[in-house]
C-alpha cells in the first residue's frame, strides 16, 4: 500500500544500550516483529541523532558508562523528550524498579525476561505515544483556530464561558447586544463549536495549555 502525505509514519523503537550484543539481539527481535528500530551505544549518541516525527518508544539500559539510563530518564523532559520508556537491566532490584516507575517509566524489566514481555511493553508504549501525538496535534490545531479570533470575539468567548448572558456581556464590553450575538456566532464558527458545551470544553482545553 502506498503511504499518502497524510498517513502517520510507522512507529520506531529507539534502543540505548552500551552492549553491542544486546543491541544486535534487540534489533533482530524487533525487526522480526515488523518494528523499525534504531539503536545507540549511549544516551549522548541518542541525543545527538535526529529523531523521526513518528510514534516511538525508548528501550533504555539502566547501567551504562557515563550517564546512566535512570539519570537520563529524569532529564528527558528538559531535552524536550516525552517518549514512553521501557527499562531493561541485568543489575536491577525492586527499589530501583519502583523508583523508575514512580519517575514515569512504563516498564522495568530485569534479565532474564521473556521476549513477549518486552514486546508487549513496547507496543503499549507506542500506543501511548500515538495518543500523546494525536492530542498534541489536536491542541495545536485548536490554538491556531483561537488565534484567528479577533480581540472582541475573544472577549465574548470569555464572557460566554463565564456564564454571562448576551445582554450582560454587551454591558460589560460597552457594545450592543446585536454585536455580541454576531461575535458569538463568528467565534463559534471559527472554533468549530456547535454548542455552548462544545465551546466550554474547547476553552477549558486552551486554558489548560496556557502557562
Amino acid at each position: 500500500m502506498t503511504r499518502t502525505a497524510h498517513t502517520e509514519p510507522d512507529a520506531v523503537v529507539y534502543v540505548v544500550d552500551d552492549d553491542a550484543s544486546v543491541r544486535a539481539a534487540l534489533e533482530d527481535l524487533l525487526a522480526s516483529m515488523g518494528l523499525r528500530v534504531r539503536s545507540f551505544a549511549s544516551t549522548q549518541a541518542f541525543l545527538e541523532a535526529a529523531r523521526e516525527d513518528a510514534p516511538a518508544c525508548l528501550v533504555l539500559d539502566v547501567r551504562m558508562p557515563g550517564q546512566s539510563g535512570l539519570d537520563f530518564h529524569r532529564q528527558m523532559a528538559a531535552h524536550g523528550l516525552h517518549l514512553p520508556v521501557v527499562f531493561i537491566t541485568g543489575h536491577g532490584d525492586i527499589a530501583m524498579g519502583v523508583n523508575a516507575i514512580k519517575d514515569g517509566a512504563l516498564e522495568f524489566l530485569t534479565k532474564p525476561f521473556r521476549d513477549q514481555q518486552l514486546l508487549d511493553a513496547i507496543q503499549k508504549g507506542i500506543a501511548q505515544d500515538r495518543q500523546r501525538r494525536s492530542e498534541h496535534n489536536e491542541t495545536a490545531a485548536l490554538q491556531a483556530r483561537w488565534a484567528t479570533l479577533s480581540a472582541g470575539e475573544r472577549e465574548v468567548a470569555q464572557g460566554v464561558v463565564a456564564g454571562r448572558l448576551n445582554k450582560q456581556i454587551a454591558a460589560d464590553l460597552g457594545v450592543s447586544e446585536i454585536t455580541v450575538k454576531v461575535r458569538r456566532s463568528q467565534l463559534m464558527r471559527k472554533l468549530g463549536a456547535r454548542t455552548l458545551v462544545d465551546l466550554v470544553r474547547l476553552y477549558d482545553r486552551l486554558s489548560a495549555e496556557r502557562p
